[in-house]
């Protein structure tokens, strides 16, 4: 699933238009609402929109999930019965937003990047809240619910953290979430610099150079989402929103410092990629260096010895001309040829070897 693979409506249709050219996701739908107290906690598996409105008229925190692949016809019916605005519907079902935070009459609409690794590759999955006085709605296309450890928590007998706050906490605490799951995917990639690191030094390929482009691609695309998700809460911290209190401030801020500290690290990834690089072209020049110093050393000891064997390759062998080589007819004189090139091919060697050439 690619996070900028966006679904554009043609030029000219008119705003809040919910038509869904090919779908994100072929996950299967499912509705999952959770109804809580500080007397305890409700839940159950939704059939249909409508199954929700009993649970509106409650002095209740109602959090509805919805996952897998969400239709124009499911997304109306949401929006008719919680009022939502037809901009942030259309934004829900066009996945690849920039994650943000925008305030309507009746709700706050979020959009938020949850990345996680999928069989080792990055992807980047869009979650959308609506947010009312009472009531949570959360649009995510994967088939699991990632939100489960947030649902424990809701279940515990000691969950008065979330039972005694307002809608507003469930928020904070699924932006925490999301926010966090980059730790894990940086630290996956952490690891993959290691290995890199490792191939650098010892062995370098192709398969490395490739390995490097992926990772400051994957590097880039977080941090094409990440930056605008720290504005995002940056700008939850500031809104003067009611449905989002005061006492709720203090837990963005503790989310606004994780989406720093992971911003920082991802900095600094992307610069060790960078290096990386520059590292494998440097590795790639050092050893045609090396190999084209060896070609040229035998190339040199070559030299000579082609010489003296191109001057003996003459047959000027006449003995009766006074001009012709004494060489040819002496006793000893194919041994001694031998015995030179020999002596001239050990000192090059010796010479090579005093230069550090070898």
């Amino acid at each position: 699933m690619s996070y900028f693979r966006k679904h554009y409506h043609e030029p000219g249709t008119a705003p809040g238009t919910l038509v869904q050219r090919s779908p994100a996701t072929t996950a299967p739908l499912s509705m999952h609402l959770t109804d809580y107290t500080e007397e305890g906690v409700e839940e159950l598996d939704l059939d249909a929109v409508q199954d929700c409105v009993r649970y509106l008229e409650r002095d209740s925190k109602t959090w509805v999930q919805i996952n897998g692949a969400v239709g124009p016809d499911t997304l109306r019916q949401f929006g008719d019965l919680f009022g939502l605005h037809d901009l942030a519907l259309e934004d829900v079902l066009n996945a690849g937003q920039r994650p943000k935070i925008e305030s309507y009459d009746q709700q706050l609409f979020v959009t938020a990047a949850f990345p996680r690794l999928n069989d080792g590759s990055l992807e980047i999955v869009q979650i959308s809240l609506f947010v009312g006085e009472n009531y949570l709605i959360c649009f995510c296309p994967l088939a699991a619910d990632p939100f489960d450890p947030i649902r424990k928590r809701i279940r515990q007998p000691n969950g008065r953290r979330f039972t005694s706050r307002g809608i507003d906490y469930l928020l904070y605490a699924l932006l925490d979430f999301v926010v966090d799951s980059g730790f894990p995917v940086l630290e996956s990639f952490g690891d993959d610099l290691e290995v890199l690191e490792s191939e650098l030094l010892a062995h370098p390929d192709r398969q490395t150079l490739a390995a490097i482009h992926r990772l400051k691609r994957e590097l880039l695309l977080m941090r094409r989402i990440l930056w605008p998700q720290r504005e995002m809460i940056a700008s939850a911290m500031r809104t003067e929103d009611h449905r989002i209190k005061p006492e709720t401030l203090v837990y963005l801020r503790d989310c606004m410092d994780h989406s720093v500290q992971i911003i920082e690290l991802l900095e600094s990834f992307r610069d060790m990629a960078t290096s990386m690089l520059d590292l494998y072209l440097s590795a790639i020049s050092n050893r045609t260096n090396d190999t084209m110093r060896v070609l040229t050393i035998i190339a040199t000891i070559f030299i000579p010895l082609t010489f003296i064997v191109g001057v003996y390759g003459m047959n000027f062998g006449n003995p009766d001309n006074p001009w012709a080589m004494p060489e040819l007819y002496a006793r000893y004189g194919y041994p001694l040829v031998w015995g030179v090139m020999l002596v001239m091919t050990g000192a090059l060697v010796w010479y090579f070897r005093r230069r550090r050439w070898l």
